[in-house]
C-alpha cells in the first residue's frame, strides 16, 4: 500500500507497542511509526486494526475520545463483527476484511464487506488500497468473511502443508533438499498457471493428466482411498468454525 500511487507519496502511520519495532519502522521509507495512540489516531482518515481479536476490547477502550465520526475503521481481525466494532468505538464507517499472507508479495486475496455508512467512493478507495496487495472480493454478507477465513485466510498454510509433505516424499526418494524444493515449488507454480489460463476445472485437469492405470491415477486413487478430499474440507470448516467462535466471544 505504501509503495502504491494511491497515497500520493504520503507515509502510512504505524502504531506499535514495541519500541525497537517503532525505531526500525521509522528508519524505513513510507512509514511514520508511533508508540502512543493520541499521536496518530486523531490524524488518520482510515484506521487499519491489525491486532489479535482478544486485544480488540482494550484497544477500542484506549481509542475512546481520539476518533472522529468521519474516520473509517478497517479491521482485519478474525471473528470480530462490524456490530461489535460499532458499539466499541462509536464509529459507523466500518469495514471487515480478511487478507492472507501472500499479500506480502502482492499476490494476496482479501475478502471484505463494508457497513452501509461507507459511501460508494470510499468503498472504491478501500478496494483500490486492498488491491495493491493482490486481489480483493466484496462479499454480500458478513458471514462470508468468516467463511473466507477458512479458505483464503488460512489457505496458504494448507498449501504449505501439502508442499511440505511432497518435499518430504522427494527427500525419501533420494533427491537433495534443494532439488526437492525446486521440484515441488515449480510443480505448484506451473499447475496454478495452467489453471488460471484455462476454463478447465481442477477435476477437468486431473482427468487430463491422469490416464487409466497410470502413475497419476495411482496417486489419485490413494488420495481417494484415504478420503483426503473430505479431510481437506473438514480442515477448512475447522478454521471457519473457529472464526465464528472468536466472533461469539465478542458478542
Amino acid at each position: 500500500m505504501a509503495k502504491s500511487k494511491i497515497l500520493k507519496k504520503r507515509n502510512i502511520m504505524i502504531l506499535d507497542s514495541a519500541e525497537d519495532k517503532v525505531e526500525q519502522l521509522n528508519k524505513m521509507a513510507h512509514f511514520d511509526a508511533f508508540e502512543k495512540l493520541e499521536d496518530c489516531v486523531p490524524q488518520a482518515d482510515m484506521i487499519f486494526v491489525a491486532v489479535k481479536p482478544h486485544h480488540s476490547k482494550s484497544l477500542f477502550e484506549d481509542m475512546a475520545g481520539l476518533t472522529t465520526k468521519g474516520q473509517i475503521i478497517i479491521s482485519i481481525m478474525a471473528g470480530v463483527s462490524i456490530d461489535f466494532i460499532r458499539k466499541a468505538t462509536g464509529l459507523k464507517k466500518i469495514v471487515r476484511a480478511m487478507p492472507n499472507l501472500p499479500a506480502q508479495v502482492g499476490k494476496g486475496l482479501t475478502s471484505y464487506i463494508a457497513s452501509d455508512e461507507v459511501s460508494r467512493i470510499e468503498s472504491l478507495t478501500i478496494e483500490d488500497l486492498l488491491n495493491t496487495t493482490g486481489k480483493s472480493i466484496l462479499v454480500s454478507k458478513e458471514k462470508y468473511i468468516d467463511a473466507s477465513t477458512g479458505i483464503s485466510g488460512s489457505g496458504p498454510a494448507y498449501v504449505f502443508y501439502f508442499m511440505q509433505s511432497m518435499m518430504e516424499a522427494a527427500l525419501q526418494m533420494g533427491f537433495s533438499a534443494n532439488d526437492s524444493k525446486v521440484l515441488v515449488s515449480q510443480t505448484f507454480e506451473g499447475a496454478i498457471e495452467l489453471f488460471n489460463q484455462s476454463d478447465l476445472t481442477p477435476d477437468g485437469w486431473m482427468k487430463k493428466v491422469a490416464s487409466k492405470g497410470g502413475t497419476t491415477q495411482a496417486a489419485l486413487d490413494s488420495m481417494e482411498d484415504n478420503k483426503l478430499n473430505e479431510l481437506i474440507k473438514e480442515a477448512a470448516f475447522a478454521a471457519f468454525n473457529r472464526a465464528v467462535e472468536l466472533g461469539e466471544a465478542h458478542v
